[in-house]
């Protein structure tokens, strides 16, 4: 229940729902408890046994409201039922018809208004987890599944759902409706209600030991179902690769595994939640078989019980089964949902170590240098950056090249600040960047990768991304000193095609013009290119590389290159080894020297 206190508080938006279906709900209850009891006129009608009451009484105020009630409907069938027994029925009837259809009217409206709560609630916890997901740093998702983090946001939040009905349902409307029953049938007699209200707690206990390791089941499931969509959603994407090395049979083997293994989580859970509505009904029967028997006799024995009325006892002693059933089954759900809510309040409540600080400052333009002085960094405990220094004036090119692990990206991330420093700073115009807000310092920065990060949308969407408020001219003129336009206007619908899942309905080349066209648009004063060429055919290089120089004038830049070739005319050539500066120069002097970078070149020719 401690999960569920903290979801709880996503209904408070929702309160005055939560106030109406509380309201109707005991409207509900109290109905459905009366609709019951208006069966004994009808009984004594038939039974020719109704109370004779030969004046009218008279209404003496709320305390005797009762008693007045009760002896005016006898009064009226009474006088009427020597003469014309069959208007006494049918007043008998039309008293329980009003009875139950204003009962189901209140059970309608009491669904209708917890409808709007439980789906606020959905979409308001979806929303939070969205925004959590996106404000969570880049390494908070290395060791997480993509399929996990998707099962938490669908199929766990829907548990949740399901599961905040039933506490609704737990805490006030069964509650109240055995609560109003029990009242009338302490009214009707104090013997027979103390033999059923012993039932409850018993029965309660029973359940309450059957459910208690449903937790541990229900996290099982969600699990697993977190793993094989996690499968799906690798299958889909290296989907090309799988074809291409025929390994579809040992894909389909692991994903079979985990659908297994969620097939026999999901029996346990089952198997053990279902367990609660026989139990409860065999034992309401039980109580049932009890009271006809100690009814029975006061009946037919002692005389002390009319019949008529014992009859409304038993309906009212079977209208508390199910409310117990439903509690029953609310309470095993609870035990789900409290793990889903355990698991959602994992991703709600993870700490974010990349939060701005308190005294954080929002810059607006680049004027000197960025200086990274003595960065010491590891991904978990392997080192990649050793005593790593380097100063980038402004509209200074530097281009990081080594072998692939010697840290080239990961200064890139840095500087981006998707990870922080441990040992060392990053300045940017002598301000360490942990002093900087997030958003300001990465207004300032364009970056370009190898893989081109590209959405299911259309051209100008894409785009857009760079600059929201850029108009029809600003975009294409950022597409045509990406080289991109022309493609573009080729395209079926022009700078409103769709480009698919991960652009895949354009050509390497275009898909990189695409990103380089985004970071012209976003015209930021630091550029960062990440081996943004390495991945692409030569005549695609020469467009690619054209537009990247068109991008890269009057910028600074930070260039990671693989391909050496598109990196002569920097103005510093750094080559890293091991996360360590090994040397650095221009193109000419580190080939003059007959440098690592040179030997790096000749390979690249051979």
């Amino acid at each position: 229940m401690n999960y569920f206190k903290k979801i709880l508080l996503f209904a408070l938006p929702y309160k005055r729902f939560a106030f109406l279906n509380i309201l109707f709900n005991i409207l509900y209850a109290l109905f459905s408890a009366l609709s019951f009891v208006a069966l004994v006129p009808m009984f004594d009608v038939l039974f020719g046994s109704t109370p004779k009451i030969e004046s009218k009484p008279t209404y003496t105020g709320i305390s005797g409201l009762k008693e007045y009630v009760t002896d005016y409907i006898n009064y009226k069938i009474g006088t009427t039922v020597d003469e014309e027994p069959l208007t006494a029925l049918i007043f008998a009837i039309v008293l329980i018809l009003i009875l139950f259809f204003l009962k189901n009217l209140f059970n309608y409206l009491a669904m209708y208004f917890v409808t709007f709560l439980r789906n606020g609630i959905l979409k308001d916890l979806r929303d939070a987890l969205y925004v959590k997901i996106l404000q969570q740093p880049v390494s908070y998702f290395t060791e997480k599944k993509k399929g996990d983090t998707l099962a938490r946001i669908t199929s766990d939040v829907l548990e949740i759902q399901h599961s905040f009905l039933s506490i609704i349902e737990l805490i006030v409307r069964e509650p109240l409706t055995i609560i109003f029953t029990l009242i009338l049938m302490f009214n009707m007699n104090v013997k027979l209600s103390v033999f059923v209200l012993i039932f409850i707690p018993v029965s309660g206990f029973i359940i309450s030991s059957i459910g208690k390791s449903l937790k541990k089941h229900s996290q099982n499931v969600q699990k697993e179902q977190g793993e094989f969509l996690s499968i799906v959603e690798e299958s889909l994407s290296g989907l090309s690769i799988i074809k291409a090395f025929s390994a579809e049979g040992k894909f389909n083997t692991k994903f079979f595994n985990s659908t297994l293994k969620f097939f026999n989580f999901s029996n346990k859970l089952l198997n053990r939640q279902n367990l609660a509505s026989p139990v409860s009904e065999f034992m309401g029967i039980g109580v049932i078989g009890g009271l006809l028997w100690f009814g029975g006799s006061m009946v037919l024995i002692e005389g002390t019980l009319r019949g008529t009325i014992f009859i409304a006892f038993m309906t009212l002693a079977y209208n508390i089964l199910t409310p117990a059933k439903a509690i029953s089954k609310a309470s095993y759900a609870v035990k789900k949902g409290n793990a889903a809510a355990e698991r959602v309040l994992e991703i709600l409540e993870a700490k974010n170590e990349l939060t701005d600080a308190a005294d954080a400052k929002t810059i607006s333009d680049f004027s000197d240098k960025v200086n990274f002085e003595n960065i010491n960094f590891k991904y978990e405990t392997k080192p990649v950056l050793k005593n790593f220094s380097l100063e980038l004036s402004k509209g200074q090119t530097i281009a990081l090249v080594g072998q692939s692990g010697s840290g080239k990206t990961t200064v890139a991330n840095l500087l981006n600040r998707f990870y922080d420093v441990e040992d060392g700073s990053i300045q940017i115009d002598g301000t360490d960047l942990k002093k900087i807000t997030t958003k300001s310092l990465r207004k300032l920065i364009g970056i370009v990768t190898q893989d081109s990060i590209l959405f299911n949308d259309s051209v100008l969407n894409n785009l857009l991304i760079g600059d929201p408020n850029a108009n029809e001219e600003e975009v294409i003129a950022a597409a045509k000193i990406a080289n991109a336009h022309e493609f573009i206007i080729n395209l079926p619908d022009g700078y409103n095609t769709n480009i698919g899942d991960q652009g895949n309905k354009l050509s390497g080349g275009q898909k990189q013009r695409l990103s380089i066209a985004r970071a012209v648009l976003k015209n930021p004063p630091i550029l960062v290119l990440d081996e943004a060429t390495s991945a692409l055919d030569t005549e695609s290089e020469k467009l690619v590389q054209e537009a990247l120089e068109n991008l890269m004038n009057n910028r600074t830049s930070l260039v990671i290159a693989h391909r050496l070739s598109t990196i002569q005319k920097a103005n510093l050539i750094v080559v890293m080894q091991a996360g360590e500066i090994i040397e650095m120069g221009t193109h000419s002097e580190l080939i003059a020297n007959n440098s690592n970078y040179k030997k790096l070149v000749e390979m690249q020719s051979l």
